[in-house]
C-alpha cells in the first residue's frame, strides 16, 4: 500500500515488484493514501481476530469437545471464513490445543486507535473494530473494576449472589 507522488511510485516499482509477492502492492494515490489503507486494513484485522477469538470461546464452552485444530483447518477448505489467520490459528493449536500456556493479554499497537479516531472524524460507525480494540483493552485487566461495581449493586437491588476475591 504506496502513496506519494505517481512518477516516484512508477521508478520505485521494480523494487516493491521485487519485495513483494504477486499483486503483493498497490499504489493508492497522493501521500498518505498508502498508510491510511493499511491502518483500515489493520482495524479489519483486530475485528476478524475478536470474531474468531469469540468464535472458539464458544466452542470451546459448548459440550462438544471440539478439536479446535481440526476445526480450523476443516473452515479452512473453502469455507466463507478461511483465511492466513485461521492458518495460523490451526498452527497455534497443534503446538498447544488448548492454548493453556498463552496468557489472555492482548496488546495493541496504535493501529486499531487510529483507525477509530479516523471513523470518529469522518463520522464512520465502525463498531466491531471499536469493541476488539476495547476488548484488548480489557484483556489486561485481571478483576476489572466495573465487574465488581455491578456485581456489588446487583446484589444490593436484587439479592444476587457475588463471588469472594481469593
Amino acid at each position: 500500500m504506496i502513496g506519494g507522488e505517481e512518477e516516484s511510485f512508477k521508478k520505485l516499482e521494480p523494487v516493491f515488484k521485487t519485495l513483494a509477492p504477486p499483486d503483493g502492492y498497490l499504489y493508492c494515490g497522493k501521500s498518505g493514501a498508502g498508510h491510511f489503507a493499511k491502518m483500515v486494513h489493520n482495524g479489519i484485522e483486530y475485528a476478524m481476530l475478536e470474531a474468531y477469538g469469540e468464535g472458539f470461546e464458544l466452542l470451546k464452552a459448548s459440550p462438544f469437545g471440539f478439536d479446535f485444530k481440526r476445526v480450523a483447518h476443516l473452515w479452512n477448505q473453502g469455507s466463507v471464513v478461511r483465511s492466513w489467520l485461521l492458518e495460523l490459528a490451526e498452527e497455534a493449536f497443534a503446538k498447544d490445543p488448548t492454548l493453556s500456556s498463552v496468557k489472555g493479554y492482548v496488546e495493541d499497537s496504535g493501529e486499531g486507535r487510529w483507525t477509530i479516531l479516523e471513523a470518529v472524524e469522518r463520522g464512520v460507525p465502525v463498531p466491531a473494530i471499536a469493541t476488539s480494540l476495547f476488548r484488548r483493552f480489557q484483556s489486561r485487566q485481571e478483576d476489572r473494576f466495573s465487574d465488581q461495581f455491578i456485581a456489588a449493586l446487583r446484589k444490593e437491588f436484587g439479592g444476587h449472589g457475588t463471588k469472594p476475591k481469593k
